[in-house]
């Protein structure tokens, strides 16, 4: 019997990227997965059909990366998927080639988050170039991560 070989290409616990809510437990401000995107709920409404269907769940959210708004239409009773969303605040070292140099708290480098566009870029660079110590936050969920905010770091004594 031949020997058999294992190959391993990822080394994570096995951690799902989202889990499983019913419908109307759903709350604004919430998150859920609408066409495969993280998305923050925005507004839900609920509607009751007719004498032997199912209240219907309307929710509009805004996709958590992109900011696209998409609607999505459920039964009440049905199970949707939420993403599991983490934030985390990192300090921030450099800012190269459209990248950002963070650092996380156990002092490790992390230079693989994109640089925000638009105004949160444009003034993240504008209070990097200054010199001011900035920390990020940076939202994950799905295996995506993207910069939503910074602030000046706290001072150190």
């Amino acid at each position: 019997m031949a020997e058999e070989e294992h190959t391993f290409e990822t080394a994570d616990a096995g951690t799902s990227t989202t889990y499983p809510l019913q419908c109307s437990a759903l709350r604004k401000n919430g998150f859920v997965v609408i066409k495969s995107r993280p998305c923050k709920i925005i507004d839900m409404s609920t509607s009751k059909t007719g004498k032997h269907g199912h209240a219907k769940v309307h929710l509009v959210a805004t996709d958590i990366f992109t900011g696209k708004k998409l609607e999505d239409l459920s039964p009440s009773t049905h199970n949707m998927e939420v993403p599991v969303v983490k934030r985390e605040e990192y300090q921030l070292l450099d800012i190269d080639d459209g990248f950002l140099s963070l650092m996380t708290m156990d002092g490790e480098t992390k230079d693989d988050v994109r640089a925000p566009e638009g105004e949160l870029g444009d003034n993240m660079q504008a209070a990097f170039d200054e010199g001011r110590d900035i920390n990020v936050t940076i939202i994950s969920a799905m295996g995506e991560e993207a910069a939503i905010s910074f602030k000046d770091a706290p001072k150190q004594d």
